[in-house]
């Protein structure tokens, strides 16, 4: 082509056409960004800790995290000892072990549910009343005092019918309760469990538009998580992925879908001694939450292990390496949070955690900033790449796997330039990867 010669350009439609193209698909357009608003660029917690009811109290946060020093100092009481237990591979030990027990003493549980359901079990009436406004009290004075979780709540019986009315009340209790200390805080998140049919999730979204009726609140202010711990929260009887239909039966309300894996497992029938998040039944279930969440906003929460640090030390470190590799193993498949159920799994947790970020991060950095300059490299990025590689750099951030100067260091973008990258449109089908 000679330098300067400019192209002739030709059509042959009609504007008229790509206009009633254009109004056709509107209602399209409309839908899907209803359907998938992507993700809302909040923090998502790194896991889930379940304290039942009657347990929970003022010093719980401090003591899981008290419990989970005594636990290193016990049995890894330095970065060797520690990375020789969990083989750290490329991760530098004596950084990962040194911003697990930083995490411990400054932070260490992200996210607290107050469980009225199967850590509580069934109780005389006047009893969970009373724990459910003591929880709300406790909740609502950790928020004042500052030393609350980032995100904190309950979790209660569900609407079957059998428990329906107890943990309708419950919830009622609870929410009553906050909103009469002061108001309900932002980081609180409610929880569904033994969810089978997406009229059920629908009931709990009502329930929760009456509640805020009821106080003048902002329709939609209150959330909840979808617990998936049912055959038919995956499939329905018509053969249709359940689990899709209960987020739109939320009607914006759904925030997370916890997998719960002992349940979920027993009931497919898996027997008690293989009942595990990396069972081909949870992976199965966990694949299929993962695709119907894609996009709409709402995270997926893997479940957790009942194999317990407890005990001698042979038995503490066999526990805590099927935890730590149970973790990577999740985070390597985008579950970005999972349950813990014993504060001798919180150095596994937040190890696993940070070892993930530390070992990609300057790979990530150095690729982002290459797109960021348009210098190239030797792969080739594609902007949702590149919205998956602020994303991770970001998470690393908010659980305490990395430090802000480092990273603006290495990928030359701040947060707010990593919070733009990571959501530039924010909606519909360009909205961030989970």
């Amino acid at each position: 082509m000679g330098q300067g010669r400019r192209e002739r350009v030709v059509t042959s439609l009609a504007k008229a056409v790509s206009e009633e193209i254009g109004a056709s698909l509107a209602p399209v357009d409309a839908e899907l960004e209803r359907r998938y608003p992507g993700d809302p660029g909040t923090r998502q917690p790194v896991h889930t800790v379940y304290v039942p009811g009657d347990a929970f109290a003022a010093g719980t946060l401090r003591s899981w995290g008290d419990r989970a020093l005594a636990a290193l100092d016990e049995h890894a009481p330095d970065a060797a000892s520690f990375a020789a237990v969990l083989g750290l591979g490329d991760a530098p030990a004596e950084d990962v072990y040194g911003r697990v027990r930083a995490k411990l003493e400054r932070e260490p549980v992200e996210d607290l549910r107050v469980d009225f359901e199967d850590g509580y079990g069934d109780r005389p009436g006047a009893e969970e009343d009373e724990a459910a406004a003591r929880a709300a009290r406790l909740v609502a004075a950790a928020y004042a005092d500052g030393t609350a979780a980032p995100y904190m709540g309950i979790r209660v019986k569900g609407m079957e019918a059998a428990v329906r009315e107890r943990g309708i009340r419950t919830l009622d209790i609870f929410l009553t309760g906050l909103m009469e200390a002061g108001g309900l805080p932002d980081g609180l998140v409610l929880t569904l469990p033994k969810v089978t049919h997406p009229e059920q999730v629908a009931a709990m979204a009502r329930l929760l538009g009456a509640f805020e009726t009821a106080h003048g609140l902002e329709p939609g202010r209150i959330g909840f998580e979808i617990q998936i711990e049912t055959s038919q929260s995956i499939l329905a009887a018509d053969g249709t992925a359940t689990v899709a239909r209960m987020i739109q039966a939320a009607d914006g309300r759904a925030t997370g879908l916890p997998y719960g894996t002992f349940d979920y497992s027993a009931c497919l029938g898996v027997s008690a001694a293989h009942q595990a998040s990396d069972h081909p039944a949870a992976d199965h279930a966990k694949a299929v939450m993962q695709v119907a969440a894609a996009g709409t906003g709402v995270r997926v929460c893997d479940g957790s292990t009942n194999v317990l640090p407890v005990g001698p030390a042979e038995r503490v470190h066999a526990a805590w390496r099927l935890h730590y590799g149970l973790t990577r193993r999740a985070l390597a498949r985008a579950y970005y949070q999972g349950w813990d159920m014993h504060p001798g799994q919180l150095p596994t947790r937040y190890a696993a955690v940070f070892a993930f970020y530390r070992e990609g991060f300057e790979q990530a950095a150095a690729r982002l900033a290459r797109y960021a300059g348009r210098t190239g490299g030797d792969v080739l990025d594609e902007p949702a790449t590149a919205r998956a590689l602020a994303g991770y750099l970001l998470r690393g951030l908010d659980c305490g796997a990395l430090d802000v100067a480092e990273v603006t260091r290495s990928a030359g973008l701040t947060r707010a330039g990593l919070e733009g990258r990571a959501a530039p449109g924010r909606g519909g089908l360009t909205a961030p990867a989970q």
